[in-house]
């Protein structure tokens, strides 16, 4: 063989070789495990080239064909802390990393929830279907409260019910918002007065999640969880951080600071304290109707929450929240000199609450919870010259005990709550100066139980029972059942029933009963409302083999009302007639939410829902009025540059609503178009425990002036000089008044604020 040959052999066996090396497979490989535990469906990620595994039933991953470079390694599973690793791929290395281990936490989508059960259970094994918020969602969209931030929660929808002073409710599914109980931390401490108060003032740091239930809830929490439940759960001590901070201003000049700072007593107690202060003094008329388009506001609230070391890890938290609000909108030339006169109009509100609430757990062998909050509330306001003056103090006890016998799971329980209510109007026989006043006082002993039944590993039943006695209305039964079938690991199916009952306090809850010309009129003994509900919900979970994750979540519902107390705008226009509806009321529709995310960044929350809310009465069927047929909500978010900067579009959508006119000659709109309200927010997080965020609100610059003459009536006459009434006392149309309007700032349907900037800073010392 010549030397030719030879070096044509080893030519082209070098190149072989040189091809075989580069060629050969470079892989990261390991297992991820939990308490000892393999997980599968972990999302296993390189962020850097946006390549993605799960793991196999054993916890195994096994990402091939890397390329040559340093990566940040994803590790990551609902439920669990994300952990990111450094490592480091040479060619035709096959990099094996020791066990991998997650740390498991609550706030995501298989975290522990309470509100549907009143006991700790994972969210997916819980027969009540929760939905489940956490700060982070509601960084997505900054607000200074969280009421504002509901706007992007499917199915929820914050309402203003005064164009003037900006006060709101909570609707959930279409209900009005008395129909929705709140709760801080389990406990009911928000009452009808004071629905959007329990939901201001709270910092998000000091918030580990909230839980919304949609339907009654009357046989664990009794009156007012008719609609729904809304329960802020704050941190404890031990996972909250040492110091936090968030700083935010917007281009309409409203600043909000939240403060949270956390200490140790002694060796056994935690004290976990926030503050936040909230002030907008800008006055802003961009529709030149002479009123203000957004109430100024000063705002401050302090929440300290207490936590006791115990034996054997028994529960003893105390917290106490103080809140002061001082509020007015009106004409622009209006200051305190005014307030309660007819010279200048203007709507004036001072509140001041305070809150105390707690949990103990008996130091028996038994599992006993003894719970407890008190309330009270003092609220001092005038609309133009009509003053309203009211005082509400609640007071609440609970003790339950928690109880398994072989496959069932018992709770039982006895609550007892007090009620005292008292103001200047109709609604205790007031008088302004309070010498002639009966006030309300409510005692509601209530006892009940839940037995929640293991069938077998897919089917489980819950049964509940509850039974109240109130020493003005009787003997209220309010029943549950709820069916779970875990069709498989991923599909899981839920069928709720049950009642629920409300009282009804009409001037604590409907705002229009206070404010403008229309008198108010209350045509008997008004009785409590009752609710009958049924709610279908399926979840089902997909695991992509790239590492994503995609959750659907679809339900159905259908409430049946009697006894419904609804305000009368249209019979008399110059009137608010409230009475029993001889008849009935229905709430149904259907409402699917989406969350998906990609190991490349991407995240996409978004929910629609469809309904249909109606009364009827004498045969005659009737939308109800300020209750849109469909919504929705997205939040769509994707990080870049290596995760220090983050773009959220989040945004509303929400369909036509009947609207109180004053009669058939009012030139207003009968109903509202279409809406949205959109923001885009950039975040930074390149600077360690720092965040810079900013960005814009309402893109689209939507007010509810548009296509509207005016949104306010005879904004220019608030005291009705130049009206005039017939003998009935119904306005009749005149050369200045051709419409047969009187002043009315009920009108309202979406935020009156336009678009603006915002720019925000937090800083947090874990």
């Amino acid at each position: 063989m010549n030397l030719k040959i030879i070096q044509l052999i080893f030519f082209v066996l070098f190149f072989v070789l040189v091809q075989f090396a580069q060629a050969q497979e470079s892989s990261v490989s390991g297992k991820v495990l939990s308490d000892g535990s393999p997980l599968e469906y972990a999302a296993v990620a390189i962020e850097e080239i946006n390549k993605g595994v799960i793991t196999d039933k054993n916890g195994m991953f096994r990402l091939t064909n890397i390329p040559k470079g340093k990566y940040t390694l994803s590790i990551s599973y609902l439920g669990y802390h994300t952990l990111k690793k450094i490592v480091s791929i040479v060619n035709g290395e096959n990099l094996t990393l020791k066990d991998v281990v997650l740390q498991s936490e609550a706030d995501v989508l298989d975290e522990v929830v309470v509100t549907g059960t009143l006991k700790e259970v994972n969210r997916l094994e819980s027969p009540v279907p929760v939905e489940v918020f956490n700060p982070t969602f509601f960084k997505k969209n900054p607000t200074p409260n969280i009421y504002e931030a509901l706007q992007n929660v499917n199915g929820v929808r914050p309402q203003l019910n005064c164009q003037v002073c900006n006060t709101g409710d909570i609707h959930i599914n279409g209900l009005e918002g008395p129909y929705t109980m709140v709760l801080i931390d389990g406990m009911p401490i928000v009452s009808s007065l004071a629905t959007v108060y329990g939901l201001s003032g709270i910092p998000n740091s000091l918030v580990e999640r909230m839980e919304v239930v949609k339907g009654p809830a009357s046989s664990l929490y009794g009156s007012e969880a008719i609609g729904g439940l809304i329960n802020i759960i704050t941190k404890t001590p031990s996972k909250a951080p040492v110091f936090s901070m968030d700083v935010m201003a917007t281009g309409w000049q409203e600043y909000n600071v939240d403060l949270g700072l956390k200490f140790k007593v002694g060796e056994n107690v935690s004290v976990l304290t926030g503050a936040n202060y909230f002030n907008f003094d800008n006055v802003v008329d961009n529709n030149n109707d002479n009123f203000t388009d957004l109430t100024l506001q000063e705002r401050t609230s302090v929440f300290q929450k207490w936590n006791f070391e115990r034996k054997d890890n028994r529960l003893f938290t105390l917290a106490g929240r103080y809140y002061y609000e001082d509020r007015w909108g009106g004409e622009l030339d209006w200051n305190k000199s005014f307030r309660g006169g007819d010279e200048v109009y203007g709507e004036s509100i001072y509140t001041t609450r305070w809150e105390l609430l707690g949990n103990y757990q008996l130091p028996t062998s038994e599992k006993l919870l003894f719970s407890f909050s008190y309330n009270n509330h003092d609220q001092n306001s005038v609309y133009g010259d009509t003053p309203y003056l009211a005082k509400q103090r609640i007071g609440f006890g609970q003790l339950t005990w928690d109880k398994k016998l072989g496959n069932h799971d018992f709770l039982l329980g006895s609550a007892l709550r007090y009620t005292f209510y008292d103001d200047n109007t109709p609604a205790t026989g007031g008088v302004e100066d309070g010498s002639e006043n009966d006030p309300d006082e409510i005692w509601l002993p209530g006892i009940f139980i839940q037995d929640e039944i293991n069938l077998n590993d897919k089917h489980k039943l819950l049964l509940g029972l509850r039974y109240d006695y109130n020493s003005i209305h009787g003997n209220i039964f309010t029943p549950r059942i709820a069916y779970k079938w875990s069709i498989t690991e991923k599909d899981i199916l839920r069928l709720n029933a049950g009642t629920g009952f409300r009282v009804v306090n009409l001037f604590t809850e409907d705002h229009a009963a206070l404010t403008g010309a229309r008198d108010v009129v209350i045509t008997e003994s008004l009785l409590p409302e009752r609710s009958y509900n049924v709610n279908l919900n399926y979840i089902k979970k997909i695991y992509m083999q790239n590492g994503g994750f995609m959750s659907f979540d679809l339900s159905g519902w259908y409430t049946y009302f009697t006894n419904v107390i609804l305000p009368d705008y249209e019979t008399n226009a110059n009137q608010i007639i409230y009475d029993n509806l001889d008849g009935h009321a229905v709430t149904k529709g259907v409402s699917a939410n989406l969350d998906l995310s990609l190991p490349g960044g991407l995240s996409i929350l978004a929910g629609a829902t469809l309904m249909d809310v109606s009364t009827e009465e004498n045969g005659i069927k009737e939308r109800q009025i300020l209750t849109e047929s469909f919504a929705g909500t997205w939040a769509v978010s994707y990080k870049f540059l290596k995760n220090k900067f983050t773009v959220d579009y989040t945004g509303n959508i929400y369909g036509p609503m009947r609207l109180p006119l004053l009669g058939e000659l009012d030139p207003r709109r009968a109903e509202s178009p279409t809406w949205s309200i959109q923001n885009i927010q950039l975040t930074y997080k390149g600077i360690e425990d720092v965040e810079i965020y900013g960005g814009v609100k309402n893109l689209l610059n939507w007010t509810p002036n548009k296509g509207n003459p005016f949104i306010i009536a005879r904004s220019f006459d608030p005291f009705d000089r130049g009206v005039e009434f017939d003998a009935s006392g119904n306005v009749i149309p005149t050369p200045g008044n051709p419409n047969a309007l009187s002043f009315d700032p009920t009108y309202v349907y979406a935020p009156n604020q336009g678009i603006r900037g915002f720019l925000g800073i937090r800083y947090s010392v874990k």
